[in-house]
């Protein structure tokens, strides 16, 4: 299926943009803590220009849900439940999780990661992600938030860790996945070009939605703290 969609994510240190053109993709990334709403409108202006594009031409944008920094994920909601009303175009939230176990996938060429971001307050926000037939990926289980040492790995003989998780929790992560740990990266954050190969695999399975129902998650339920009167 011929298909333009644009990509965002904000959920993390990462800021970054992509434009999917009947499968070719293009992306605006930089690790740019606290200036996401100063970027991402300028990622997307830049990108739809160099393709000679306008947003009312997208066939739907897909943006990163969260989980990850409560502040990030309400920018990047926000930003294109904007963009979408205002040219009426459906919407596909992607799991950041997912996005980071679909890139760790392609670059490392692997089918088992156990997607992991800090998420502070000595907890991670965790999931286990294996490569799908359609050429995505497949959640097993749920994804959580917990301790480094209530993290779970379903049943298999090879998987590969991903994300700041596996930095910050490095040997409570691999001292208790040793068994069935490939390696691990640290350097891995979700991207809009991940987000948007997701994003066209679910328009093209009738996943996408309308703009108010393109909600963020966080997965904690306490995402602020509340003073006391």
């Amino acid at each position: 299926m011929l298909m333009k969609l644009l990509a965002i994510d904000t959920s993390t240190e990462a800021c970054s943009a992509a434009l999917s053109i009947n499968g070719e993709i293009s992306e605006r990334y930089e690790i740019a803590p606290r200036k996401h709403a100063e970027l991402i409108l300028p990622m997307i202006d830049e990108l739809l220009s160099d393709a000679g594009c306008t947003l009312a031409q997208m066939d739907a944008i897909a943006f990163g849900r969260g989980p990850g920094a409560f502040t990030g994920v309400r920018i990047g909601t926000g930003v294109v439940q904007g963009l979408a009303f205002s040219v009426d175009c459906p919407v596909v939230p992607v799991s950041s999780l997912a996005a980071m176990a679909y890139g760790t996938m392609r670059e490392l060429t692997v089918d088992n990661v156990l997607a992991g971001i800090d998420a502070r307050m000595g907890e991670v926000y965790w999931g286990a992600y294996q490569r799908s037939v359609d050429g995505g990926v497949q959640l097993l289980g749920e994804e959580c938030v917990c301790k480094p040492d209530e993290t779970r790995v379903p049943e298999s003989d090879s998987w590969t860790g991903a994300g700041t998780a596996w930095k910050t929790y490095e040997a409570e992560l691999t001292g208790r996945f040793s068994a069935v740990l490939k390696g691990h990266c640290f350097e891995v954050f979700p991207r809009a070009q991940n987000i948007a190969a997701l994003g066209v695999i679910a328009v093209n399975a009738g996943l996408a939605v309308s703009a108010d129902e393109a909600q963020p998650v966080y997965l904690r339920n306490n995402v602020a703290v509340k003073r006391k009167p």
